[in-house]
C-alpha cells in the first residue's frame, strides 16, 4: 500500500440504499463509468474516496475490486453491506466486523483440501487487522446509542435496544442462505463462522492478490433461516444503510488528511 494520502479509499458497497446515503454526504463527487459500473470520486470527511456498488455475488464483487485496483489505484477498500446471522448471539442489528473471510461454495478436492482457493494455498483470507480495528471500535460507539443513530421508533419496531459488535469469519458463497437447514449445515460445516453473505471473501481474494488492506463490516438483517425474508427492504433503509454511513464516516474521521495514510 502507498504510503500517499491522496491515493483514494474505496468504499464499496452491497446495496443501492447504502450506496445513495454516501454519495449524499460526497459534496464534489464525480461519475466515472468503468465496466458496467458507476465509480463514484470524492471527498469524505476530508479523504479521497472511490463508493461504488459492487453487484451482486463473488464474481461481479471481485470484478469491482479488480477496477478499484488497476484504475483507481486505491490503497484500501472497505466493503459495507448487510448479512445473514449463523453463530447464537449474532442477532439482527449486530455488526459484525471480519477478521477472516472463506468461501463455503469453494470445493476442488479432492486435489485440494476443501474451501481452498486452488494454487494459493489460503482457505481464509486475513482483514486488515489496523483497518478492522478501528471499524469495531466506532462501530462499537455507534451501536451504544440506537435510539441516537435510529430513531426511537426504528429501534422497537425491530428490537434494537442492545445491538453488538462481533469480530471473527465471514463466510461467502453465491447463494442467497434464506432456509433454517441452509444455515444449520453451514453451522455445522463451519462452526466458527459468524455470519453468511455473497461477497466479502472474493474481495479478500483480490486484495490479497494486489496486496491492498481489506475490510468487511456487515450489519445483521436477518438470521439466514426461514424468515430470512423479513421486512428486508424497510431494514436495509432504516438500519443497514444508516449503521454504514455511520461507521464510515466516523472511521474517515479518524484518519489525517494532510500526512501519510497510517491506515
Amino acid at each position: 500500500m502507498s504510503d500517499s494520502p491522496r491515493l483514494p479509499i474505496a468504499i464499496v458497497a452491497a446495496m443501492h440504499e447504502e450506496l445513495a446515503a454516501l454519495l449524499a454526504q460526497m459534496p464534489d463527487e464525480q461519475r466515472i463509468h468503468v465496466a458496467g459500473r458507476d465509480y463514484w470520486v470524492g471527498h469524505l470527511q476530508g479523504q479521497l474516496v472511490v463508493a461504488v456498488l459492487s453487484r451482486i455475488g463473488k464474481v461481479a464483487a471481485a470484478t469491482t475490486a479488480t477496477v478499484l485496483m488497476e484504475r483507481f489505484g486505491v490503497r484500501a477498500i472497505v466493503f459495507t453491506g448487510v448479512a445473514g446471522g449463523l453463530a447464537p448471539g449474532v442477532d439482527v442489528g449486530d455488526v459484525v466486523v471480519a477478521t477472516r473471510l472463506l468461501q463455503h461454495d469453494l470445493d476442488a478436492s479432492p486435489i485440494f483440501p476443501k474451501y481452498e482457493v486452488p494454487l494459493t494455498g489460503h482457505a481464509r483470507f486475513a482483514a486488515d487487522t489496523a483497518i478492522s480495528d478501528a471499524l469495531a471500535v466506532v462501530a462499537a460507539d455507534l451501536l451504544s446509542d440506537p435510539v441516537t443513530l435510529l430513531g426511537e421508533k426504528v429501534v422497537e419496531d425491530f428490537k434494537l435496544t442492545a445491538p453488538k459488535v462481533h469480530r471473527g469469519l465471514l463466510v461467502s458463497g453465491d447463494r442467497f442462505v434464506s432456509t433454517s437447514a441452509e444455515s444449520e449445515a453451514l453451522r455445522l460445516a463451519l462452526p466458527d463462522a459468524l455470519a453468511v453473505e455473497m461477497e466479502g471473501a472474493a474481495v479478500a481474494q483480490v486484495c490479497h492478490d494486489y496486496g491492498v488492506p481489506f475490510a468487511a463490516v456487515r450489519t445483521i438483517s436477518d438470521r439466514a433461516d426461514d424468515a430470512a425474508h423479513g421486512d428486508f427492504t424497510r431494514f436495509v433503509s432504516a438500519v443497514a444503510s444508516r449503521y454504514s454511513l455511520a461507521v464510515i464516516d466516523a472511521w474517515l474521521a479518524t484518519l489525517p488528511t494532510d500526512a501519510p495514510a497510517t491506515i
